[in-house]
């Protein structure tokens, strides 16, 4: 019995409850009690006519009755008669008999039932107030708590491997607020646990593509067909799967938000996007000589790379990038003459290892650069989005805030 009360949460409180109910109850019950017998003694009028006859029904003397205050009630009550005739008269009641007794003629009705006399009646009223308390408080309470073990439930679901366990929210208190955050917490573990598997189930598949190639080509060198072109088709592979175990194992540190991924720094955003055109050839817009952002040197050049190589992939055309102050914002615009990218996969394109219907074939396309650029933006409190190009393509912009000591006014 005690480890049931033990476990149960609610029916501790309801006991809390109940008991201390029943210590109020009866505290004021015999304060009350007190109070009554210190408080009888005769009714006296006060400030009223008062009338004395003798039993033949002679009127012996009329006048208005005062009480003449007594230090104590043991001296009992003194009434002072102002007669019509003009003469006083005075009235004295004893004093009060000892507690417990009764004068004859006053106090309870000794012809009344056993248990309704006091102090039994006193307690009847105390037992039947106790019952009605203990019976309507226990589902008031049962029905509070029990939202505490319908997550209890949840919890334990959710702990043995169900990770779309949910807990209904219900009002407003600490146990709905307590629902939601669990709720919350639970989501994010769930969307986490669901990246970590589609990450290792693609990077499975994306990492025997290119062993698969490297064993044919060495397979094939092994017949005496000609090496050379397989030995560039070998080294080419193998450039795929160092670029491809990179990005794997960057994306794992930038999800585990307690690695430590580099120092931050101010990074002037013109400079370094100058040399990433550079290497591939785009044209540069700028609309300042330099902006300053507050991050790591490494993972910013790297978004940026992402970015221009994505774009050198897709785009039939020249590529241009924008570097501008946008208010507290830096912002690069990375924009092609590719196809371009429909309105409904624009989200989807910065998912792991998403590739657009047609494109997994692409070289050197694992389907992480995007999602890494989309990481590092986080990282850096940024954000980045695709829009559509004027005259056709698609542009990638890429938002940063301002360095606070570069200068720049807002």
């Amino acid at each position: 019995m005690f480890s049931l009360f033990s476990r149960r949460l609610y029916l501790r409180i309801w006991l809390a409850v109940v008991g201390g109910v029943a210590v109020l109850t009866l505290l004021v019950g015999w304060a009350w009690r007190v109070a009554a017998e210190q408080n009888i003694q005769p009714e006296v009028p006060q400030g009223r006519e008062l009338v004395l006859r003798d039993s033949a029904g002679n009127t012996l003397v009329t006048g208005v009755a005062t009480r003449i205050p007594r230090r104590s009630r043991e001296e009992g009550v003194e009434l002072q008669i102002e007669g019509e005739d003009g003469r006083s008269y005075s009235l004295q009641f004893g004093p009060r008999p000892p507690r417990g007794e009764r004068p004859p003629g006053g106090g309870y009705r000794q012809d009344a039932a056993f248990w309704t006399r006091p102090p039994f009646g006193f307690l009847w009223m105390l037992g039947l107030v106790g019952l009605a308390v203990a019976v309507g408080v226990f589902p008031i309470i049962r029905r509070l708590l029990g939202r505490l073990d319908v997550l209890q439930r949840s919890v334990q679901r959710f702990g043995e491997g169900d990770l779309s366990a949910r807990v209904p929210v219900h009002g407003n208190d600490e146990v709905a607020e307590l629902s939601r955050q669990f709720n919350a917490a639970a989501t994010r573990i769930e969307a986490l646990m669901r990246s970590h598997k589609s990450l290792l189930a693609n990077a499975s598949h994306e990492l025997r593509s290119p062993l698969t190639r490297i064993r044919m080509g060495l397979e094939l060198m092994g017949t005496g067909q000609p090496a050379p072109a397989f030995r560039a088709e070998i080294l080419r592979n193998i450039a795929e799967l160092d670029q491809l175990v990179d990005e794997i194992l960057l994306a794992s540190r930038l999800d585990a938000h307690e690695a430590d991924v580099g120092t931050i720094e101010a990074v002037d955003l013109v400079g370094l996007a100058a040399e990433e055109c550079a290497r591939v050839d785009a044209d540069l817009d700028a609309s300042t000589d330099a902006l300053e952002v507050a991050g790591v040197s490494k993972l910013l050049r790297r978004a940026v790379r992402n970015l221009l190589e994505n774009a050198r992939r897709y785009s039939q055309g020249e590529i241009t990038v924008v570097v501008r102050r946008l208010g507290t914002m830096a912002e690069v615009r990375v924009c092609d003459r590719g196809p371009g990218v429909p309105p409904d996969q624009r989200e989807r394109i910065f998912e792991p290892f998403y590739r657009l219907p047609g494109a997994s074939e692409r070289a050197g396309s694992v389907g992480l650069g995007l999602a890494l650029v989309r990481s590092i933006a986080g990282r850096h409190h940024g954000s980045v989005h695709c829009e559509d190009h004027v005259g056709g393509g698609a542009c990638f912009v890429l938002r940063l805030p301002l360095h606070q000591g570069s200068g720049v006014s807002a």
